[in-house]
């Protein structure tokens, strides 16, 4: 007998069967937001044979999901449509929720207005699952949030809103009495990385009890080449803020390295790239304008948030997002110097912003720094246009409306200052540099061109 068929055999024969269905690719699986996470989950879980059905409020990403067309750049029409003849769907109804074997959540966390958690997409989901939910359904979070929301939110709602009485299982509980199984998976998407399949990503997972760490071993092992099981939910939540707090920290590093680097004269991005030759203890960050994106601008919050309740004040944390937060105004100090030179200030200046997107090649706005500059420059006094490839228009700004239209590339000349805040692969430099009269470059995308027209930032 082998192993699996040894642990198969330990297990209530309730997760046995349906252990052996998610084996067999007969489970039918729900998730819950169609949009950065839920969508390329769902292909994942289609392209294994799995019939999906994708939940989700807005009705016009469910219209376009079931025409078999995208609304997210690196997603071809032809992927929806392939997971269509393999049972793919898309409903605003959660009644259909009964349907399923497992159920998995990937709906937004974002901050409130005074950086505290915001889990209302989680709450709001749940509470409209729950009255659907059957006996011996998998329901697995993988939203980003804080330690203890899966045991102390989720699990709670789960309980309190259904219509069976169900409980969600726990260890040591007898698992023949009506329940349901809950666990915490996080994303661990990258938007614009084509290095790294997303199958071959290992998949952290942990259970209130160890059934639903099986289920979601099971659930996950059938469409990632590795799951990395962790001894609770909680920890499953805290390893996904590590990885970013990380990330957020070693960037705030080079962020204000920058700024003293370029007080002494030094390149930052020479200086990265010999240390990175550094065989072992190194891994290269590189700065920006800015910190974009779902996660690591917010996640550390919520970790420095929930610290609190254990009075604990996490000072290297916030120090980070403090340096990463002041970037986008260290920027407009940087423009404004540059105008300077050409006896020109900011305000009635004409700026030209290249790229929306927070990180090069993609068609996300989340949280970029160059709407906080756009803001930022035209609280100044200056006339602001802004080109993307990826956005023909953006409505709402970080903080209000733009209501900006984009700006061919077709008379540099015009402006006074281009700002290339996001560097996407598809912008001539030279052509830029050669065409425009002042550039501030805040990603290093015109390395190796020589011009006193720049401005490196």
């Amino acid at each position: 007998m082998t192993h699996d068929e040894t642990r198969q055999a330990t297990l209530h024969p309730t997760v046995a069967a349906l252990v052996e269905k998610i084996g067999r690719r007969e489970a039918r699986i729900g998730i819950v937001g169609m949009g950065y996470v839920g969508l390329p989950l769902m292909l994942l879980f289609s392209e294994q044979g799995f019939a999906v059905t994708g939940f989700d409020i807005e009705e016009s990403r469910v219209a376009a999901l079931n025409r078999g067309e995208s609304y997210i750049v690196r997603i071809p029409a032809e992927s929806i449509r392939r997971a269509q003849q393999a049972g793919f769907r898309a409903t605003t109804d959660y009644s259909e929720v009964a349907k399923m074997d497992a159920m998995i959540l990937c709906v937004p966390t974002p901050l409130n207005e005074y950086h505290e958690p915001d889990l209302s997409y989680v709450t709001g989901t749940v509470d409209a699952l729950a009255p659907y939910l059957q006996a011996h359904q998998l329901v697995v979070l993988e939203s980003t949030t804080y330690p203890g929301t899966t045991d102390e939110v989720v699990a709670p709602r789960l309980e309190s809103g259904n219509r069976n009485g169900l409980r969600v299982a726990r260890t040591g509980e007898d698992l023949s009495s009506p329940c349901v199984h809950v666990a915490f998976s996080p994303e661990r998407e990258d938007p614009g990385n084509e290095t790294v399949a997303r199958a071959d990503i290992p998949k952290v997972i942990g259970g209130c009890g160890p059934a639903a760490l099986e289920l979601g071993k099971a659930l996950y092992g059938s469409i990632f080449r590795r799951v990395v099981p962790v001894s609770s939910p909680a920890a499953a939540e805290m390893t996904k803020l590590l990885e970013n707090i990380y990330r957020c920290v070693n960037i705030a590093l080079v962020n204000e390295l920058k700024q003293l680097a370029i007080r002494m004269g030094i390149d930052i991005h020479e200086v990265i790239e010999a240390a990175k030759t550094k065989p072992f203890g190194f891994q290269a960050f590189y700065p920006g304008p800015g910190l974009g994106g779902h996660c690591i601008p917010i996640d550390p919050f919520y970790l420095s948030w929930k610290a609190r309740q254990f009075d604990f004040h996490t000072r290297f944390i916030e120090l980070a997002g403090e340096v990463n937060t002041a970037m986008p105004y260290f920027v407009i100090e940087q423009i404004a110097a540059g105008l300077n030179e050409h006896s020109k200030p900011i305000k009635g200046s004409r700026i030209l912003v290249l790229g929306l997107a927070y990180k090069r090649d993609i068609d996300d706005l989340r949280e970029s720094p160059s709407l906080t500059i756009i803001e930022l420059l035209r609280q100044r006094g200056a006339e602001v246009a802004y080109n993307d490839p990826f956005f023909p228009r953006v409505g709402q700004g970080r903080h209000y409306a733009l209501n900006m239209t984009n700006t061919p590339l077709e008379n540099l000349a015009e402006f006074d200052a281009v700002v290339i805040v996001t560097d996407h692969t598809s912008y001539d430099y030279e052509k830029i540099v050669a065409e425009a009269k002042l550039v501030i470059d805040t990603r290093n995308a015109t390395r190796g061109i020589r011009s006193e027209k720049i401005v490196r930032c």
